[in-house]
């Protein structure tokens, strides 16, 4: 099926309301090969680009691009009246009848006890079951101190799941925001250390803060394939750059562990401040 006719209704960037697809290949007929769809959005906290909150409409976002594994970044869990102090994970994982994983950056104390703790994010949908999940620590710059200084700290999730009998290892990031890229240097260098202990199908999905070209992320096209959708992501009302990001392992030297990636696009919406990235790939057996 057509990344076209699988978002039926979501405007998709990228010339692909021009193409479909090709029909599968032999291989992929002979069971050699494995679809999957994934999909990265930085939810700006559940606000559209006309400032308010509407999880709905994002949900609709979504659900609009039938991915089977979803990225998400900048996501709260009870943080404060700017998301309603609701569970944004989980809620879109309800709503969406998918699986879910959440690594929070920040978790702090709640406003009175017996609430909550207070906790802002990345976070992993899937509708294949997570068999295990992990919140790595990278390199930081908080912003809830006046005055920080570069430290670990938590938030770049990675989850185990198994696609069809294939074990799929896939990590969501978002990477320091600022200009000096030298904080998002360190995290590209802890990135690829902590992606290199793991074998097989890998799958980074992430708001970057950066371009493709940026000579912080080049170290990444080292070992990953990146899904350019030929689109900018941000800012969503117009879109000049692109620093939303699917990229995927390349055949390790005995040749395993290759993604493949079919086609990219960049959905036309407004219900965050990014626009998500869709990709359709190939896990090679």
């Amino acid at each position: 099926m057509s990344l076209r006719r699988r978002t039926a209704g979501l405007s998709i960037a990228a010339g692909l309301l021009a193409t479909a697809f090709a029909p599968p290949s032999g291989a992929a007929e002979r069971g050699h090969v494995v679809a999957l769809r994934v999909a990265t959005y930085n939810i700006h906290a559940g606000a559209g680009t006309d400032g308010v909150f509407d999880l709905e409409r994002q949900a609709a976002a979504l659900r609009a691009l039938d991915a089977d594994v979803i990225g998400l970044q900048e996501v709260d869990a009870h943080w404060g009246a700017r998301s309603e102090w609701r569970d944004l994970a989980s809620e879109l994982a309800e709503r969406l009848h998918m699986h879910v994983s959440f690594a929070p950056i920040y978790s702090l104390d709640p406003v009175a006890v017996g609430e909550p703790r207070r906790e802002f994010g990345v976070a992993v949908l899937s509708r294949y079951r997570i068999l295990d999940a992990e919140n790595h620590e990278i390199t930081r710059l908080s912003t809830q101190d006046p005055d920080p200084v570069p430290a670990p700290a938590p938030g770049f999730g990675e989850v185990l799941l198994r696609v069809r009998g294939l074990p799929v290892r896939v990590y969501v990031t978002h990477l320091d925001y600022r200009p000096d890229p030298s904080v998002r240097t360190v995290q590209v260098a802890e990135t690829r250390r902590i992606m290199a202990r793991d074998r097989g199908h890998r799958i980074l999905l992430g708001d970057f803060n950066a371009t493709p070209d940026a000579p912080e992320l080049a170290p990444l096209w080292k070992e990953l394939t990146d899904a350019d959708p030929g689109a900018p992501t941000f800012p969503a009302a117009d879109p000049v750059n692109r620093i939303d990001f699917v990229a995927v392992s390349k055949a390790g030297r005995t040749g395993a562990g290759q993604v493949r990636v079919c086609e990219a696009a960049v959905a036309e919406t407004l219900a965050s401040d990014h626009r998500p990235l869709v990709a359709d790939l190939e896990l090679r057996r």
